[in-house]
C-alpha cells in the first residue's frame, strides 16, 4: 500500500500536534459539482453506488477539484437495509423509499443478518479501486449509518422531518426495537470490518436522526449501538461518531473508544470542548448555508472557527452535508481557508 503523502487527518484523529487541522466536507462528492451532475444524468443513483468505477470516479472528484485532505467513499447508508433483504428505491425529488417497512416480529425475523456483508462486495471493490487511484494522496474514509438512523428509515419507509412512526415504534414496542437495532448493528460491524480490510483508513458512523431523541431516549436507543460499533472497529481503525443534534451525548461519547466526534453548528466550540474536556478530537461545524456568503467572509469565519476549536484535536468540516446550490468556488474557498491557516 502506498504511503500517505497527506496524513493530516490520521494525525488529528490520534491527537497529535499538527501544523494546521485537516479539512473535508460531508457530501463533498455530490450535487454541487458539475462533474457529478454529468454522471447523475447518465446513471441512476444505485447504478452509481453499485458500479465500483463510477463510485471511485465520484469519490475522487472533490479531491481533484476542491482539494480536500480526505476522500469519503461515494455510497449510501441504506445499502445495509438492502443487504438485509429490503428493497430501497431512490425517488427523484423525494429521496429514499422502502416499499416494505419493518414493524412486526415477522418483519424482523425475515431480515437476513448472516452473510449480509457479502451482499456488498461492490462497496469493497470501490474502496480497493479508489485506494489505488488515490495513490496515497489522502486517506479514504469509509462509513455507515448508525443503527437508530437506519431503524428510522426501515420503520418509517421514507424520509421524514420527525420520524414519528419510528419513534412510536421504539417507545410502544421497545423489545422489537432492540431486536431490530441488534440486527442492524451486527450487520453494520461486519460490513465496516470488510471496508477496513478493503483499505478504508478510518470510519465515520452517521447518526443523522439521533437528535430527534431526548437525552434519556438516546441512551436507550442510540448510544449503546454506537458504542458497540466503536468498540468493535476501534482496535483496527480510527472511528468518528456523528450523532447529529445530540449535543447532550458529547460528554459520554468522549469517554468512548471513538477517535473523534462530529458536531453540528448548533453547538458552539467552547461548549463542545467543555463537554469533552479535550479528551477527543472534534469535527465540524461550519453551517453549510454560510458557504453562500462572500469568499472573504468564508475565509474569516473559517479562521475564527479554527481559533475557537484550536488547531489540534480538530478536523474542519461542515455541520452537515454540503448543499447542492453551493458554488464550487465557495467550496474551494472553504478548503483553501483551512490550508492558509494561520495566515490571515
Amino acid at each position: 500500500m502506498n504511503k500517505l503523502k497527506n496524513d493530516l487527518l490520521l494525525r488529528a484523529l490520534k491527537g497529535e500536534t499538527v501544523e494546521r487541522p485537516p479539512v473535508w466536507m460531508m457530501r463533498q462528492a455530490g450535487r454541487y459539482l458539475p462533474e457529478y451532475m454529468v454522471l447523475r444524468r447518465k446513471y441512476d443513483f444505485f447504478t452509481r453506488v453499485q458500479t465500483p468505477e463510477l463510485a471511485c470516479e465520484i469519490t475522487l472528484q472533490p479531491i481533484d477539484i476542491v482539494g480536500s485532505d480526505a476522500a469519503i467513499l461515494f455510497c449510501d447508508i441504506l445499502v445495509i437495509p438492502q443487504a438485509l433483504g429490503l428493497e430501497v428505491q431512490m425517488v427523484a425529488n423525494k429521496g429514499p423509499f422502502l416499499p416494505v417497512t419493518t414493524t412486526t416480529q415477522a418483519d424482523i425475523d425475515r431480515l437476513t443478518v448472516e452473510g449480509a456483508e457479502d451482499q456488498l462486495e461492490y462497496v469493497y471493490d470501490a474502496i480497493n479501486l479508489t485506494k489505488k487511484e488515490l495513490n496515497g494522496r489522502v486517506p479514504l474514509i469509509g462509513f455507515a449509518g448508525a443503527p437508530f438512523t437506519l431503524l428510522c428509515y426501515m420503520v418509517e419507509g421514507q424520509g421524514s422531518k420527525a420520524f414519528n412512526t419510528a419513534k412510536q415504534f421504539c417507545f410502544a414496542q421497545p423489545e422489537l426495537a432492540h431486536q431490530l437495532l441488534d440486527k442492524i448493528t451486527t450487520a453494520t460491524i461486519a460490513y465496516l470490518r470488510r471496508q477496513v480490510e478493503a483499505g478504508a483508513d478510518c470510519i465515520q458512523v452517521f447518526d443523522s436522526w439521533s437528535g430527534l431523541l431526548s437525552e434519556s431516549d438516546f441512551k436507550i436507543f442510540a448510544e449503546p449501538y454506537l458504542l458497540k460499533i466503536a468498540n468493535a472497529l476501534s482496535p483496527s481503525v480510527p472511528v468518528i461518531l456523528f450523532p447529529k443534534g445530540s449535543w447532550y451525548a458529547l460528554e459520554n461519547l468522549s469517554n468512548s473508544s471513538a477517535s473523534a466526534l462530529g458536531v453540528d453548528w448548533c453547538v458552539n466550540p467552547k461548549l463542545a470542548r467543555s463537554l469533552t474536556q479535550n479528551r477527543i478530537t472534534l469535527q465540524g461545524n461550519f453551517d453549510p448555508n454560510h458557504l453562500l456568503k462572500p469568499i472573504a467572509d468564508i475565509k474569516r469565519e473559517v479562521h475564527q472557527m479554527i481559533d475557537a476549536f484550536g488547531k489540534d484535536r480538530y478536523i474542519v468540516n461542515l455541520g452537515h452535508g454540503i448543499l447542492p446550490n453551493i458554488p464550487v468556488s465557495h467550496a474551494k474557498a472553504f478548503v483553501d481557508a483551512v490550508k492558509s491557516y494561520p495566515n490571515r
